[in-house]
């Protein structure tokens, strides 16, 4: 994500990581060159790479919530509950992901992708 983009999503987490990071408390008076290179460096956990990426935890943190989940799910596939499809556990990790709302608004009919499709087609021939 360029520069601008982290400054567009959310600014204060900008700030904050900027003055944490490299004690810069007016980025406007960095050249931005230097604040493009040092924006880029900003580590994973940072807050505007976690917003970036969608999720609410550092890596660390992700990747040890998968891990339970896997250990979870294998403990709950050695009991009873799991021949019968009972109980399954739920996963920890996916509650760390941001949850985006989707649009579908653009979707199409199947009659409108039918249409579509065959103005293509001809069109190719």
């Amino acid at each position: 994500m360029t520069l601008a983009g982290m400054i567009i999503l959310d600014e204060e987490a900008f700030i904050c990581d900027m003055a944490e990071t490299y004690q810069i408390y007016d980025y406007r008076s960095v050249p931005c060159k230097l604040l493009g290179t040092l924006a880029a460096g900003l580590r994973e956990d940072s807050r505007i790479k976690t917003k970036i990426n969608g999720v609410k935890a550092g890596p660390d943190t992700l990747l040890l919530a998968e891990v339970l989940d896997c250990v979870r799910f294998l403990v709950w596939a050695k009991t009873t509950d799991a021949e019968k499809g009972l109980h399954r556990p739920k996963s920890v990790a996916s509650k760390l992901y941001v949850q985006k709302e989707v649009d579908h608004s653009h979707d199409l009919t199947p009659e409108e992708y039918n249409r579509i499709r065959n103005k293509i087609l001809k069109r190719n021939k």
